[in-house]
C-alpha cells in the first residue's frame, strides 16, 4: 500500500519528527515556553501540510548552483536521478535551458510537465522573446490562457512584451494590450513602459503616444521609451520637445535619453541644437559615458565636424569598437581618406571584435582612392574575420573591385554571393558608369531585368546617369517609362536622376517639368535643379532656383553653392559670385571646400580679374590643385596673359601626375597664338617625355537610336560626301553673313589657307551637318562634343543657326550652349 503513495513515507518520517518534538516539549513542560520552539511546531505544521520533502530541496539547491557554474549537462543528470522532482525543480532546468539558447529542449521538458505555473509559462514566453520569436512567444501565451491552469501575471506581460519589435505583429500586440487591460495591470508602470516602448518598435506611435498620455505615472523610461520612438520615425521635433518637457517635470535623462535627442539633432540637421545636448551632457556627468559620447560623435561626424569629432575622441576616457568606427567613417565622408585608413592601423591593434570593424567604409575609402593593394588587404581581413559572409561587406568588396576597374575579381565574388540582392548588381552597374564602360552598363541592367532582379532608385540613379553621359535622350525617355511602370517615380532620389539626366541630355524644359512633377522634394531634388540650370547656362534661372530653395525652408548645402558659383563662372558675374562666396560662411555656416575655392578662382581669372585670383589662392587652406591650375590656365589662354599662364605652367607640369593632357594642350594652344612655336615644341616634347597623350577630340549626334560619331577631317562615314557638300554650302551662306575664318584656332605652323580648311571639318560641324541632312527641317539639334568647342567653331554654329532657322544645342567639356538665331545662351563669356 506504501507504495501507492507517494507522501506516505514523508508523513512517516514528519510524523516521527512530530513525535519527537512532542516528547521533548513535555519533558520541558515545567521550563518557561521559548519563541524558537513555537516556529519549529509551525514549521513542522506546514511540512506536513504541504509534504514538503528535504531531500528534494537539497537536491534542486545543488541542481540551482550547476546552472549557475554552467554546468548544464551535469545539472540535467543529477535531475534525471532524483526520485521525486517538482515545479520548482523543472522550472530551474528549463531556465538554464533558455538561457544557454537551447529553445528546443527546454520546450520538450516544458511540454512533459503534468503541473505548470504561471512561472513556467513565462520563463519559455520570455526564452522566445529573446530571441526575437514574438509569433512563438505569442501563440505559448494564448496557450496559457486557453490552458486555464495559471493565469498571466505582470512579469508574464512584461516578458511577452519584450519581444515585440516587428511591424507585422500589430495585431497580437493589440490583443496583448486588451489582455492587459482585463487583468488590471494596466496601470503598473512596467508593464505601461513596455507597452509604449513595444507601440513604437512596430511604429504605432499613435498608440505608443496614447498609453503615455493616459498612463496614471510615469518615469525616466516612459519618456526615453517616447522620445527614441519619435527619433527613430523622424518625428524630431516632437523627440526634442519631449526631451525638454521631461526636463521640467525633474526627471532624470538617461544614457539612451541623451542618445535618443542627438539623434534627433542629427534628423534635424541642428548642430546648435547638438551643442547644446553636449553641453547638458557635460553638465550632468554623463560625457564619460562611452554610449552617450559615441552618439555625440555621430552628431559631430553628420554634420561634417570633423574637428570637434577628433577632439571628442580624443578626450573620451573610454572608447569601444563603436567609437573607432563612426570616427573612420567621419574621416572617410569628409574625403580624410589617409586619415581614415591611419585610424584603421590603430584599431586593429585594440581588444575589440575584429568581425565589428567597419569593413564595408574602409572598402568605399579605398574604392575612392583606387588602391587595390589595401583593398586586397582588407578583403584578407574580411575572409579571416568571417565578416566577408555578410552581405554588406560582400558588397562592398563587389564595388571596390568593380570601382578599381577589376571586374574579374568583382564578378568573382558577385558570382558566388549567396543572396543576390539589387545592391551588388547595382555596384557593378555603377562601376562600370564611372569607368565609363556605358554599354556594360546598360547591357548588365538588361541582364538584372531579365533575372527579375528589381531594381531600385540607385540602380535608376546609375543608369540614367548612364544615360545621361551618352545624352540619349531616347534611351532617357524609354528609362523614364521603366522607372513609372517599377513605382519610383514618387521617389525623391529617382525624380533627382531624371531631372538630372533630361538636364545633361540638352532638354532644360523636360527637367524643369520633372522637377515640377515631383511629389515630394528635398535637398537633393532642389540641387538637381540648381545644377540643371548652371549646366545650360542660364545664371538667372540658377540663382533664381537658388532662393526659391531657401525660400521653401531648405538650408543650401555645399553642392547648391557650387552650382551658384558655377553659373557665376559660366556668366561672368563677377559681384554675384563673391557674394554668394561670402555667404558660405558668414549665413550658412558652411565651410568652403577645395572645389568652392576652384570656381571662385575660375571666376575671377575668366572675368580677367587675375591679381585678386592670384591673392585669393594664396589665402586658400589649400595647395592649388591640378584643376585649379588648368583653370587658370585656360583663362590666361581667352585674356591672352602669357606670363601668368607660364607661372601657372610651371605650377603645374611639377605635379607628380595630371588626369590628362589638357594643362599642356592648353598652354601649347598659347604659345601657338602668340606665334611662339618654339615653346610649342617644348611643350610637345615634355608631353612625349611623360608619355602623356593628347585626347582625339571626337562629336556625336543620336538619329533613330543610333550614335554617329565624327573625329575631325572625318573620312569613315558612309555619308561623308553628302556632309563635306552641305559644309561647303553651309560656308557659302556664313561668308554672306560675314563670317571669317578665326585661323588663331588653327594650332599648327602652316599655311591660312590649310588653317582654313582644317577649321571647316571641325568634329562638331561634320556632326551639324549629317544632322541638318537627316532630320527634318526646323528640328532641333544635339550635338556632343568630349572636349571644349574652339572659338571659331562656336562663332560658325551661330551663324549657321540663324542660316538654317535651326535651334542647336552643343554640349562641350565645360557646358550646354544653346544656339538659336544666330546667338548663343552663353551670350559670348565662356
Amino acid at each position: 500500500m506504501n507504495t501507492l503513495n507517494p507522501m506516505k513515507p514523508y508523513r512517516t518520517n514528519a510524523l516521527r519528527n512530530l513525535a519527537a518534538t512532542a516528547t521533548a516539549t513535555a519533558t520541558a513542560a515545567s521550563q518557561p515556553s521559548k519563541p524558537n520552539q513555537n516556529v519549529q511546531n509551525l514549521v513542522d505544521a506546514r511540512i506536513i501540510k504541504t509534504g514538503f520533502d528535504p531531500n528534494t530541496c537539497r537536491s534542486n539547491f545543488v541542481v540551482d548552483n550547476l546552472i549557475r557554474r554552467g554546468q548544464l549537462s551535469e545539472a540535467r543528470k543529477l535531475f534525471d536521478e532524483m526520485p521525486n522532482q517538482n515545479t520548482v525543480s523543472t522550472n530551474m532546468l528549463i531556465s538554464g535551458y533558455v538561457k544557454s539558447g537551447n529553445l528546443a529542449t527546454a520546450r520538450e521538458l516544458f511540454n512533459s510537465m503534468v503541473d505548470r505555473t504561471a512561472v513556467s509559462w513565462t520563463i519559455l514566453i520570455g526564452g522566445y522573446s529573446q530571441k526575437n520569436q514574438f509569433r512563438e512567444a505569442f501563440k505559448l501565451f494564448v496557450d496559457m490562457r486557453t490552458d486555464g491552469g495559471s493565469d498571466p501575471d505582470y512579469v508574464t506581460f512584461a516578458t511577452l512584451l519584450s519581444g515585440c519589435s516587428e511591424p507585422d505583429t500589430a495585431n497580437e500586440l493589440i490583443q496583448v494590450h486588451a489582455d492587459i487591460i482585463k487583468f488590471g495591470y494596466n496601470s503598473i508602470l512596467i508593464i505601461c513602459n513596455s507597452l509604449v516602448d513595444s507601440y513604437c518598435k512596430i511604429r504605432c506611435l499613435d498608440l505608443a503616444r496614447r498609453v503615455f498620455k493616459e498612463m496614471p505615472q510615469k518615469d525616466s523610461v516612459s519618456f526615453n521609451a517616447l522620445i527614441t520612438g519619435f527619433a527613430k520615425e523622424g518625428l524630431n521635433e516632437e523627440a526634442i520637445k519631449l526631451f525638454v518637457e521631461m526636463q521640467h517635470l525633474g526627471f532624470k535623462p538617461s544614457d539612451f535619453t541623451f542618445a535618443a535627442a542627438l539623434s534627433a539633432g542629427v534628423g534635424l540637421a541642428d548642430i546648435a541644437l547638438g551643442r547644446q545636448v553636449h553641453a547638458f551632457v557635460v553638465k550632468t556627468n554623463f560625457v564619460e559615458n562611452v554610449f552617450v559620447a559615441n552618439a555625440l560623435l555621430d552628431l559631430y561626424s553628420k554634420h561634417d565636424c570633423v574637428v570637434e569629432a577628433r577632439k571628442l575622441f580624443g578626450e573620451m576616457p573610454e572608447v569601444d569598437g563603436v567609437s573607432y568606427n563612426v570616427m573612420i567613417t567621419c574621416y572617410a565622408w569628409n574625403e580624410q581618406y589617409k586619415e581614415s585608413l591611419k585610424l584603421f592601423r590603430e584599431l586593429q591593434f585594440t581588444r575589440f571584435d575584429r568581425s565589428q570593424f567597419p569593413f564595408s567604409t574602409l572598402l568605399s575609402v579605398v574604392a575612392n582612392k583606387l588602391d587595390l593593394q589595401i583593398g586586397r588587404q582588407i578583403h584578407t581581413q574580411t575572409i579571416v574575420t568571417t565578416a566577408i559572409s555578410e552581405v554588406k561587406v560582400a558588397n562592398s568588396l563587389v564595388d571596390m573591385y568593380a570601382k578599381c576597374g577589376r571586374f574579374g575579381e568583382a564578378k568573382e565574388i558577385f558570382a558566388n554571393l549567396s543572396h543576390i540582392s539589387t545592391v551588388p548588381w547595382t555596384a557593378m552597374i555603377s562601376a562600370y558608369v564611372q569607368k565609363g564602360n556605358l554599354e556594360e552598363a546598360l547591357n548588365l541592367f538588361i541582364e538584372m531585368c531579365r533575372a527579375n532582379i528589381s531594381a531600385d532608385q540607385a540602380t535608376f540613379a546609375s543608369i540614367l546617369r548612364a544615360s545621361a553621359e551618352l545624352a540619349s535622350l531616347s534611351l532617357g525617355k524609354q528609362l523614364h517609362s521603366f522607372v513609372i511602370r517599377s513605382g519610383f517615380m514618387s521617389n525623391v532620389f529617382s525624380g533627382s536622376a531624371l531631372l538630372d539626366m533630361y538636364a545633361k541630355s540638352g532638354s532644360l524644359k523636360d527637367a524643369i517639368q520633372t522637377f515640377k512633377e515631383m511629389p515630394e522634394r528635398n535637398i537633393v531634388s532642389w540641387n538637381a535643379l540648381i545644377s540643371a540650370c548652371a549646366q545650360n547656362g542660364d545664371a538667372q534661372a540658377t540663382l533664381k532656383s537658388f532662393e526659391d530653395m531657401v525660400q521653401s525652408g531648405y538650408q543650401p548645402d555645399s553642392v547648391s553653392l557650387l552650382s551658384v558659383l558655377s553659373a557665376c563662372s559660366h556668366c561672368g558675374l563677377i559681384e554675384e559670385g563673391l557674394q554668394y562666396f561670402n555667404s558660405m560662411t558668414q549665413k550658412y555656416k558652411l565651410r568652403p571646400k577645395k572645389e568652392h575655392y576652384v570656381s571662385m578662382v575660375d571666376i575671377l581669372c575668366r572675368s580677367g580679374c587675375f591679381d585678386e585670383a592670384e591673392k585669393l589662392m594664396a589665402q586658400m587652406p589649400f595647395e592649388p590643385d591640378e584643376i585649379m591650375w588648368s583653370s587658370v590656365i585656360n583663362s590666361c589662354r581667352i585674356h591672352k596673359n602669357l606670363e601668368f599662364a607660364k607661372k601657372a605652367a610651371d605650377q603645374l607640369f611639377k605635379m607628380e601626375k595630371l588626369r590628362d593632357a589638357a594643362a599642356y594642350v592648353a598652354m601649347s594652344n598659347i604659345y601657338a597664338v602668340a606665334g611662339q612655336w618654339e615653346s610649342v615644341s617644348q611643350v610637345k616634347k615634355a608631353m612625349r617625355e611623360r608619355g602623356v597623350r593628347k585626347v582625339t577630340a571626337y562629336s556625336w549626334v543620336e538619329l533613330k537610336s543610333k550614335v554617329h560619331v565624327f573625329t575631325a577631317n572625318d573620312e569613315l562615314h558612309p555619308q561623308r560626301n553628302e556632309i563635306r557638300r552641305k559644309i561647303e554650302n553651309l560656308m557659302q551662306e556664313m561668308k554672306k553673313e560675314g563670317y571669317k575664318p578665326d585661323t588663331s584656332c588653327a594650332l599648327h605652323d602652316e599655311d591660312e589657307e590649310i588653317k582654313v580648311e582644317s577649321l571647316k571639318y571641325h568634329s562638331e560641324r561634320l556632326a551639324i551637318a549629317f544632322a541638318l541632312i537627316n532630320t527634318p527641317e526646323g528640328s532641333p539639334i544635339l550635338v556632343m562634343k568630349n572636349l571644349r568647342a574652339c572659338t571659331d567653331c562656336h562663332a560658325a554654329i551661330k551663324l549657321i543657326s540663324k542660316i538654317t532657322g535651326r535651334e542647336i544645342t552643343v554640349r562641350d567639356s565645360s557646358r550646354f550652349h544653346h544656339f538659336k538665331d544666330g546667338f548663343c545662351s552663353c551670350r559670348d563669356f565662356w
